[in-house]
């Protein structure tokens, strides 16, 4: 069984938005300026991209907001990640992908490491769901048991979305058992980046 499973492919997508100025962390830059959100944004996805990509028992793919993988760096799979909602778009890139598990996560979380990552596959095994608890409510990471498919609908209606409520009604929603990865920080708010080590916050 463990060899088994040592050989089953698996997927990290990393959910970014295009790097345009003034086009992300809208929260964030409304309280530390623009020009650092969007510096601050930039270069959290590239660290992040290359840390995970650094482990070779998964694969990385880069799911972007627009038709084209503009702004980032090419060498890397890429997806896009398509119309609708936030909600959506995950589904559809996680419906997209070869077989084998997966993890989605955005892009805005600077504490993840691989530890957590590979943590969220090993809960994978004892549920067909996993999420990724942020300290606001919502969730920094969703991953899945690809087999047969994904749960359906994996974000249930009426989840109340961007709010200290989110995981807990999307939990609530799913008519499968969830399993929890480690409880992390995404930087949203000025509180948030306050609490980042003084690198970032230059």
């Amino acid at each position: 069984m463990a060899r088994r499973e040592a050989r089953q492919q698996r997927h990290v997508i990393v959910f970014a938005r295009s790097p345009e100025y003034g086009r992300v962390k809208s929260r964030l830059a409304a309280e530390i300026g623009p020009l650092v959100a969007w510096r601050f944004y930039r270069e959290a996805t590239a660290r992040l991209l290359r840390r995970l990509e650094a482990d070779p028992t998964w694969t990385v793919w880069l799911a972007t907001t627009g038709r084209t993988r503009r702004g980032w760096p090419g060498g890397r799979r890429w997806m896009p990640q398509g119309g609708g909602s936030l909600a959506t778009r995950m589904e559809r890139c996680l419906e997209a992908l070869p077989p084998g598990d997966a993890v989605l996560l955005g892009s805005d979380i600077p504490a993840v490491r691989r530890n957590h990552i590979r943590r969220a596959f090993i809960q994978l095994r004892h549920a067909p769901v996993v999420f990724g608890p942020a300290r606001d409510g919502g969730f920094w990471l969703v991953g899945v048991r690809r087999v047969p498919g994904l749960p359906s609908p994996l974000f249930p209606r009426g989840t109340r979305w961007s709010s200290k409520h989110t995981l807990a009604d999307v939990e609530a929603g799913l008519r499968v058992p969830t399993g929890r990865a480690d409880l992390l920080r995404d930087i949203d708010t000025v509180e948030d980046w306050q609490a980042l080590p003084k690198d970032w916050r230059r």
